[in-house]
């Protein structure tokens, strides 16, 4: 039985969000080619790194978040229990019991970040701190929190997931959210 968004009924549609799974370890291409089988909207923020062996180089492209991947649907309809029955899925991501979505900015703001190859990394998870948004250029709109230490970095935090990517900012125009 497989739930694709084009079988699901229009109201489920608008009531779909992104929300985080947790997969296996080193599993997380598996998943999502395995969702994608089943007809089910994904995301798998994805890093492309050189790695150097003594004979070759080779470019791979891993995850930015090992073992975290996003679903797009609705909670209440039959394709929860379809991500669930995915090899490799291990669960949603929950706090204190409740599967949190994730704010749609962010996973459009994750999307933009990695589509215009930025270079980034992972970062400590930050909550508090100026909320700015970048004004102009290829990153226009996106939005995070303004650290300011020895250079400017823009830190976008995934709060469902408890994690964080930095950019470098300098020369972009911001203002505050």
């Amino acid at each position: 039985m497989m739930a694709s968004p084009a079988l699901l009924a229009p109201q489920t549609l608008e009531a779909a969000q992104w929300y985080a799974i947790l997969t296996r370890y080193r599993f997380e291409k598996k998943v999502i080619a395995h969702l994608a089988n089943k007809g089910v909207e994904t995301f798998l923020p994805l890093l492309e790194e050189i790695h150097r062996w003594s004979d070759r180089r080779k470019a791979l492209q891993i995850p930015l978040f090992p073992g975290y991947a996003f679903v797009w649907l609705s909670l209440s309809c039959p394709s929860r229990l379809e991500v669930l029955r995915t090899e490799g899925v291990l669960r949603f991501v929950a706090f204190g019991g409740d599967t949190n979505p994730v704010p749609a900015k962010q996973i459009e703001d994750l999307k933009k970040l990695l589509s215009h190859k930025v270079p980034c990394s992972l970062h400590a998870f930050l909550t508090l701190g100026r909320q700015v948004r970048i004004r102009g250029g290829c990153l226009d709109g996106l939005e995070g929190i303004l650290e300011q230490n020895e250079e400017k970095s823009l830190v976008i935090s995934i709060e469902s997931i408890q994690r964080s990517v930095a950019i470098k900012i300098e020369g972009y125009e911001l203002e505050l959210v």
